[in-house]
């Protein structure tokens, strides 16, 4: 029976400490206790830098049967190198331990930039490289080099265990129906993106599941979402889970068939800045009979932001230093 699995972008952030996290929790205890509210967490350090097998494995002892990781893939692939030459630095990522999660590694992410336009050829070429099952991840990983932290991770546990990609675009350029075709031609799903109107939203379903990422209702990151906007997202994630769609789905291309056996859903809040993901998560869940009932959102102003990091845009050495950053 098709899913859906409500969860948060990343968990280890200083404010959400004595505000989500019980006062006194250890730090090294905070991903069991988010893991214990969500069925899935989108793992988003694995976009600024390769990742520990042994970072991979822990996080999958924290987490109890049944849980779910997404995982970010690095923006050395999408932001740096925009997708040329990815041949090496895919196998690395492969390599970098992710593997490790076995049966609990989910939808892998590929977010791009705004500044990245839609080049057929180029976007092609990237989906024909993107493994579809763990086996076929390990022989892509054999390829890697010494740009690893740790040893590279080969081994599977279950080679046929499925490989999801899901693609989030941020240019106006994506919203044509050659876009779409493509996207179904390779089963990959199209990220229904809810960034306050900042860039372009699409509800495609494109694959044989949905992923969402809820980044702010009204001011992107920063704003939380009201018992309107939950039930309006509530029912399209219904109805994406019944494998259908909404009559009024914001879409580019034509309809995609109906799913008998439905679609997964994964749906992650990533408007962190003030708090608001971990409770919005909880109370989107609870709507839809998914969860236990939502911790009390906090007054408004009593938070105080979460720093985010500004990246040097086109990668090497450089200084980060605090301010808004696009996630």
């Amino acid at each position: 029976m098709a899913t859906i699995r409500i969860g948060i972008s990343g968990w280890r952030y200083a404010p959400w400490r004595g505000v989500f996290y019980p006062e006194g929790l250890p730090q090294r205890n905070e991903l069991a206790y988010a893991a214990s509210l969500f069925a899935s967490i989108e793992i988003n350090g694995s976009f600024y830098s390769l990742q520990r097998p042994s970072s991979y494995g822990a996080w999958a002892e924290a987490t109890p049967g049944g849980f779910q990781f997404s995982v970010k893939g690095p923006r050395f692939i999408t932001h740096i190198l925009r997708l040329e030459n990815i041949g090496t630095p895919l196998a690395n990522f492969f390599a970098s331990g992710l593997l490790r999660l076995a049966g609990k590694l989910g939808p892998l992410l590929w977010q791009f930039p705004p500044s990245f336009h839609y080049d057929e050829e180029r976007m092609e070429r990237f989906l024909a490289r993107l493994p579809h099952d763990a086996g076929e991840a390990a022989r892509l990983a054999a390829g890697h080099d010494l740009h690893l932290k740790a040893e590279p991770w080969l081994e599977v546990e279950d080679a046929a265990h499925p490989l999801r990609h899901a693609v989030e675009i941020r240019h106006e350029s994506f919203r044509t129906p050659r876009f779409v075709e493509q996207l179904r031609r390779h089963g990959v799903a199209a990220v229904v993106a809810d960034t306050a109107g900042r860039w372009p939203l699409i509800e495609d379903v494109t694959a044989d599941f949905v992923y969402v990422r809820l980044h702010g209702d009204e001011e992107l990151y920063a704003s939380g979402y009201g018992e309107e906007a939950l039930e309006d997202w509530a029912r399209r994630l219904e109805a994406w889970r019944r494998g259908g769609e909404v009559r009024d789905a914001r879409r580019v291309g034509p309809a995609a068939k109906r799913a008998k056996g439905g679609r997964d859903v994964f749906v992650y809040f990533d408007n962190d800045v003030k708090v608001h993901a971990p409770f919005d998560a909880m109370r989107l869940a609870h709507r839809l009979g998914l969860g236990p009932p939502p911790l009390e959102t906090p007054a408004a102003g009593t938070v105080k932001e979460v720093p985010r990091v500004e990246w040097p845009r086109y990668g090497g050495p450089g200084k980060k230093r605090a301010a808004t950053r696009a996630r």
